[in-house]
């Protein structure tokens, strides 16, 4: 075990294979028996092997990878910092504060992850911790702030102003004519 990555012997050859930090400490003693999903990265001039120690975090590598801007070494860093499940959730809820505050991740990007993203974690069932039930709650408080949004705006305000009147409401307990009224109220101010 070194800083970025581990050497692991399989049958007298050594393997380097680069993980998180998080994941390095999650495996056992120098000498114990590991299991490490890995992801071959082949370029013209390298080939790296990148382990993750379950098969979801490998296939949220790989949906990172697909994301333009996105490399190996910053989709090891956002794996490292935030779960696959929560990763997901966060992207299928159009969740940018949260994908922003990831290291190495500045506005554009979050916002090109979830657009890149979204429909790439619906379609597929990333991880077995995201229930539909997650997925499906996340929606319906979308729509019911999205008609809220849309009603609001129909009233002369803008978007911008709305979603600052929005931010702070406690929109899952709320349905949309709640939200709508504390939206105009906290517009009115």
């Amino acid at each position: 075990k070194t800083k970025g990555y581990i050497v692991v012997d399989v049958g007298g050859v050594g393997y380097k294979i680069h993980m998180s930090e998080t994941a390095i400490e999650k495996l056992g003693e120098i000498g114990t028996t590991v299991k490490v999903h890995t992801y071959l990265r082949v370029r013209e001039d390298d080939m790296s092997l990148y382990g993750f120690n379950t098969n979801e975090e490998l296939r949220m590598f790989e949906l990172l990878l697909s994301v333009s801007g996105i490399g190996a070494k910053s989709a090891i860093s956002i794996l490292s910092n935030i779960t696959p499940s929560s990763f997901a959730l966060a992207v299928i809820s159009n969740d940018v504060a949260k994908i922003k505050s990831l290291p190495g991740i500045g506005p554009k990007t979050a916002q090109r992850i979830i657009l890149e993203l979204k429909d790439k974690i619906k379609t597929e069932e990333t991880t077995e911790e995201i229930t539909k039930v997650e997925i499906q709650k996340v929606e319906e408080n979308n729509e019911k702030v999205l008609e809220a949004i849309s009603a609001l705006q129909v009233l002369g305000y803008s978007r911008k102003e709305i979603e600052k009147a929005l931010e702070n409401l406690d929109k899952e307990s709320l349905n949309v004519e709640d939200i709508i009224r504390k939206g105009l109220s906290n517009l009115a101010r």
